[in-house]
């Protein structure tokens, strides 16, 4: 279900909302490979009428699945926007659609969602990556490094979808 605002009921007083989203309805699964959601956003919002147009505040937050691009571990991410705000406008060129009385939040949410996504997610700032895996490998004679540590290291970066 997505998020709506019932503009008869913000019409007699501030509205809030508060619960859960399910991923499904904000549509972003598959946007990026490095970046997965599978838990729901969670909001809690307030929406309030003004002169013509609808003024939203309120908290945002949303686990993400992410895999570090350096060494390709699994890690959770916690997009949190504190201080979200929407300003929908009722009339005009840029007037949000409304069906059955209800203005549907879920686009606007999805946007921000999408801004906040980490460009290269990171398991730790300092991460050194797979080369920090191959440091600790053990050497043969000579000092290179055993094949099998060397291959498996390919074998993460062929598991990549470029």
């Amino acid at each position: 279900m997505p998020l709506l605002i019932n503009l008869r009921q913000l019409e007699k007083q501030d509205i809030i909302l508060q619960g859960e989203l399910p991923v499904k309805e904000l549509e972003i699964s598959g946007l990026d490979e490095c970046i997965e959601a599978s838990l729901p956003l969670k909001y809690n919002l307030e929406a309030q009428l003004l002169d013509e147009s609808i003024l939203v505040r309120g908290q945002v937050s949303l686990d993400l699945q992410c895999t570090c691009v350096r060494c390709l571990k699994v890690f959770t991410r916690r997009l949190d926007l504190r201080d979200w705000a929407a300003h929908i406008a009722r009339v005009g060129d840029e007037q949000a659609p409304v069906v059955n009385d209800m203005v549907d939040l879920t686009p606007l949410v999805r946007e921000d969602i999408l801004l906040e996504f980490p460009q290269y997610p990171l398991c730790e700032t300092g991460c050194q990556g797979l080369s920090e895996t191959l440091k600790d490998a053990p050497r043969q004679a000579g000092g290179a490094r055993s094949e099998s540590v060397v291959s498996s290291a390919w074998a993460e970066l062929n598991k990549l979808k470029l």
